[in-house]
């Protein structure tokens, strides 16, 4: 099992990692919650490559 990461798009289509590390559930509930805040910000969770640390 990989790690993955929350990353965060900005309205000037900025993209920053916000968490990094974590395991699948880990990542999906604060990517959903900052989601739901209806911010003009995107948010996902993506794999982190292997050994990226």
């Amino acid at each position: 099992m990989g790690t993955y990461r929350v990353m965060r798009q900005d309205d000037n289509g900025n993209r920053v990692v916000v968490a990094t590390g974590l395991e699948r559930a880990e990542a999906e509930r604060p990517a959903a919650q900052f989601e739901a805040r209806g911010h003009k910000r995107l948010y996902w969770v993506e794999a982190e490559a292997a050994g990226a640390l």
